[in-house]
This record gives C-alpha cells, structure tokens and sequence, in this order.
C-alpha cells in the first residue's frame, strides 16, 4: 500500500478539556461535536462522551473520552482538532495528567456564577507543568447569577492567568461555541515531530471491548504507525502486529496511518490490558526509537477496602468480575483475602472513596453481585523494635503491639474553597478531625482554606460532611504529603467475647472511645436478640473500652403451672438460667450480613 502524504501538522490542535466538577465540561464537549459536524443533530444525546450509565446518571466523567473533529476555520483553512473530555473529580486525577500529557494546549471552563474552585487549581497547575498553552472559557453566562467579570478578576488573582481575551460562552444554549473553536486555532499551537524518525508514540489510554479485544489510545510523536506493522512495547518489551488504526469521531472511523502530532487508537489481537501499561512507549521493532518517551507517574492506591459477596456462593463470579473490571481500570487494585465471618473475597486499593464507591457500584451493576464491603483504611507503616519496616493494609494483619515500636500514617495537605458564612463549622471540622491549620485567605470573596489533615480521618466522611455544612458550597482538593507518626490503635470489636475481624479499624487513641461506643451502640440495634444475654465490646489489645449488652428473649417457662407451691415455679425458672447460662457458653451469636453493611456504613448518623 503506497504511503499516504500525512495530515499536515500545522493543520492539528490536541487539547484537553479541564475543569472543577460541574462546570460543564461534557456539556461544551457535547457543542464542539455538533458544530463541527460529528454527529448529526439525531445521534446527538447529552454528554457524549460519557458512556457509561453511572456516569450519565451521577453527571460526572470518570474515563477521560478523546474524540477528533474536523473544522474549517474562518480564514478558509481545514484543521483537525483532536478533544479530550477530562474528569473533575479529585478521585479521577490520573485521568487528567494522561490527557494533559497527550495535548498542547488546555480549556480552562470556569463556571461563570461558582467561579475559580479547588479542582479548577489542580488541574491548572498539571497544565502549566505540561507548558500549556492555557484557554480560559467562562461558561454560564446565561445563568441570571452570572458574573463573568468578577471571574475574570478571579482567574487572574488566583491562577495568575491573563483573562481578558477569555471567551464567554454558554455551552447549554450555545452561545458563543463558534468563538471557542476560533480560539482553539488560533491560540493552541500545533503539534511538532518529525515523520522520518523511527516511531515514538505514547501509550494514553487502554481498555478492554467485547468485540476488539484490548483498545489503546496513542499518541504519535515522531514517526508513522501503520495497519500491518510489527510494534513494540519498550517498558513491557513485548512485540505485537498491529490489525487496525483508527480514530473516534466519536464514532470508529479506521485509518491508513497516523502520524506525528496525531491521536487516534490501534489494536493489535492484545488479550490482557496488563501488556499494554498506561505510559508505556509504543516503537517499531524492525527500526526502534534510541529512547522512552518519560512515563507517567504510577497510579498509587490510597483506600483500602475488602469487598466480600453477600452469598459465598457468588465467590467465583467477584473474581470474574474483578479482573474484567481491571481490564478498564488499570488504576484498581486487589488480592485474595479471607474473613472468619464473610468468608472469602478480596482486599482491593482505590483512588479515593469516590473511586471505590463507583467500582462497587459498577460490579453490582454490571455483574448483578450483591457486595459487604469492610471499613476503609489506608496503607500505614509500621516500625518494629527488631528495626525493620512493613506496609499495613489491613487492620486485621496488625502485629502484636508489643512488637511495634511507632505507626506512621498518611498526611494529605487540603485546599478548600468556602463561603464566609460557613467557615466556622468548616473550621471546626478540620480541628475535629486533627487538622493543622497552614493558611487562609481570602480570594473573591471566599475563604481559602490551606489544612494538613491525617488521611484516615478523611476517607470515612469527610467529604460528605464538608458538602452538607456548607451546603455544598465548599469545594475540596488534597494531594499526599507523606507519612508521620502518629498515636494508633488497634480497635476490634467483640461479640460475646469473639472478636469480628471485618470490624475491626484502626484509630487515633483520642478517638478510640468514642468511635468503639458509637460502633457498640450500632451494632446493640442491628444484632437481633436472641435466647441469651449477648455482650458487645469495643476493646484496645485487652482493655475494654465501650460495651453494650443484647437483652436476651424471655420464654415464659411458667406459663403452664397453674397454682401449687412458688417453689414449683422457682425451680423451672433456675433450669431456665442454668440453659441461658449454657447457651451463652455454647451459642453462637448469628450477626446478619444487613448488620455489616449498616455497621460499616461510612458517615457517622
């Protein structure tokens, strides 16, 4: 097949949508692919892009989606600009650094009535570290709260970007969509690379579909990629014969070739999504590139949580499950685990409560499995006295104290965004939660928080009981700023005197009392009586610090005696003690599994 001349690069803009939550992101995603003729007015759905249900109903992105568009610019010329729709979520910040790496250029949408908020910052700063060049677009303008200038000043306070050419757009109505592809021309500089070196193309994106098998989005920096040609991995050093090159506009449209400054997809008959690593460089094996292209940072987890089928039957279907989940999400990590008291399942790592949230959410969903899920922890490290050091995941694996000589927990440093009148009970929720005030400041009119707060006091709740004191004003960012030493415990939990592995946690010593009697009082209203007296306890190696007892169930054993002497009465009922006293001794307490889902319900009621 005779080569085709490449797409001329001066003709091509990649850049990448980023915004905080809700600023509309799919929505201008969505405009940009109608006006330029992507899809015809009757494929049209709202957000585009996000094509998975849970992502539709939340309203929110979790995968960042690329699609390529072609536009004839006003001064007559034809540019094809390749769009990458990113997430706005904390949990989901992989997600932008691989897009970001992949573009030159970024919009910055900034919602014209919220203005500048935490995550808007976060991306920002991914972007300028990329050498962006940096758009800002004010959407909403529509909206009767609109302030357009006001973030305009606030964009330029705080980010430090100039905004005065910053385009006002409404991408709901439409207005001003024309002027934001104008802006992508003529602002986004094109791609450089260069068509006769060896191939060099970074791995994005990969993931698993039914009818293909593995799907990996590319992009090419120097060089030719071509149906038909021997690839390699360099990180992975495996070799693969490419079958077909694309791109989405969104729908699949197959290619002769992309070239430099190009992203499009291949695939190459990959049947595990571990071959083809997130960062990874793509080259030709009969003719590699001398070096990699720099990755990206590996993906860390920082929650840990069990997820165990309600039915233990169900046990090879999550294993199934799981891996095809990891097949789309190389992010999600597991091993196997066992319980005592749910049997087998397995001890998973995610981004963030949000990430697991929706990683629970689409294995119920998609593969009909109904989960119990343990209490979230983080990874902390453990000192011995012997010297050396290990990795916790799990509290129930916790050595024995004796052995520890200090724990060292993760610290997040925390960027919240408030309105004045809710700073107070804001301020006091990061001080209820150990929180080291660093900074405040006031930006537009709203207090910017700046706090160093332990990691595990944030993945219960925190985030839920910022959003309902500030009436879900407050905007929140973290990034992890490494471990210190901290005063932890280890709290189980006790049922008639046998501990129940999957509750126990591990907390600060201040709060320990407090949490173990709020569990205890918890678990008093989810265990349902039985025939003895059934002691819950909340206890610290072996002190015990909260109990609740369960009443037992009274059986009226005097019910037949009809008159005669007490004495008749008084010796049915001490058999009745002896038999409790057994059974207590004998019996096993059955604590259903509605008991441990309540009971590990995040968020304090």
């Amino acid at each position: 097949m005779a080569t085709q001349p490449a797409t001329d690069m001066s003709r091509i803009r990649n850049f990448s949508i980023i915004a905080h939550i809700d600023h509309g992101k799919s929505t201008l995603a969505d405009r940009l692919i109608q006006q330029t003729g992507g899809l015809t007015a009757r494929e049209m759905s709202e957000q585009v892009l996000d094509n998975m249900d849970i992502e539709r109903e939340r309203g929110i992105t979790i995968k960042a989606q690329t699609v390529r568009l072609d536009y004839k610019a006003r001064d007559g010329k034809d540019y094809i600009l390749n769009l990458m729709d990113t997430p706005g979520h904390v949990d989901f910040a992989y997600e932008v650094s691989r897009s970001l790496a992949a573009c030159e250029g970024a919009l910055l949408v900034v919602d014209a009535a919220q203005g500048v908020e935490a995550q808007t910052l976060a991306n920002v700063y991914q972007s300028i570290e990329h050498d962006h060049e940096i758009v800002p677009v004010i959407n909403k303008v529509d909206l009767p709260s609109a302030e357009p200038e006001k973030v305009k000043a606030e964009i330029e306070e705080i980010i430090g970007l100039d905004a005065s050419n910053a385009v006002l757009t409404s991408a709901k109505t439409g207005l001003g969509i024309a002027d934001v592809l104008e802006a992508i021309v003529t602002r986004i500089p094109p791609p450089k690379g260069d068509i006769t070196a060896p191939l060099k193309a970074m791995l994005v994106d990969s993931w698993y579909d039914p009818y293909l098998g593995v799907v990996i989005l590319i992009r090419v920096i120097d060089g030719q990629i071509k149906k038909g040609m021997t690839i390699k991995f360099m990180a992975g050093d495996t070799t693969h014969l490419v079958d077909r090159v694309g791109a989405f506009r969104p729908k699949i449209e197959q290619l002769p070739q992309l070239g430099p400054g190009e992203i499009g997809f291949i695939t190459a008959q990959i049947k595990e999504v571990a071959e083809a690593r997130v960062g990874d460089t793509i080259t030709d094996a009969k003719r590699p590139a001398n070096q990699a292209l720099p990755g990206f940072r590996e993906v860390q987890p920082v929650v840990f949580c069990g997820l165990f089928p309600t039915d233990a039957a169900d046990f090879e279907k999550l294993r199934e499950s799981i891996y095809k989940l990891r097949l789309n999400d190389a992010s999600f990590s597991f091993e196997m685990e066992t319980s005592a008291a749910l049997g087998f399942g397995f001890r998973c790592g995610f981004l963030g409560l949000l990430h697991l949230e929706i990683i629970q959410e689409r294995l119920s969903r998609e593969y009909d499995l109904d989960l119990i899920t343990t209490a979230p922890s983080v990874v902390y490290k453990i000192h011995l006295t012997d010297g050396s050091e290990i990795e916790l995941h799990n509290p129930a694996d916790m050595p024995d104290p004796v052995k520890i000589d200090h724990i060292e927990e993760p610290w997040i440093e925390a960027v919240i965004y408030v309105p004045d009148e809710h700073m107070g009970s804001v301020l006091k929720l990061c001080q209820d939660r150990r929180g080291i005030q660093k900074n405040l400041t006031y930006v537009g009119g709203r207090a910017q928080l700046t706090y160093e707060l332990p990691l595990n006091e944030v993945v219960f709740d925190f985030y839920d009981r910022l959003k309902s004191i500030s009436r879900g004003y407050a905007s929140f960012d973290y990034h992890q700023i490494g471990h210190r030493t901290g005063d932890l415990v280890k709290m189980t939990i006790m049922v008639n005197g046998e501990h129940v592995d999957a509750l126990s946690m591990i907390v600060h010593a201040d709060a320990a009392e407090a949490r173990g009697r709020h569990m205890c009082e918890r678990m008093k209203d989810l265990i349902p009586r039985h025939l003895f007296k059934i002691p819950i306890q909340a206890a610290i190696g072996g002190r015990i610090i909260a109990r609740e007892t369960i009443a037992a169930l009274r059986k009226d054993v005097t019910a037949k005696c009809y008159g005669g002497d007490i004495s008749r009465k008084r010796k049915l009922l001490d058999k009745q003690k002896e038999g409790k006293k057994r059974m207590r001794q004998y019996g096993s307490v059955d604590i259903p599994q509605e008991a441990f889902i309540a009971a590990l319900r995040m968020g304090d009621d």
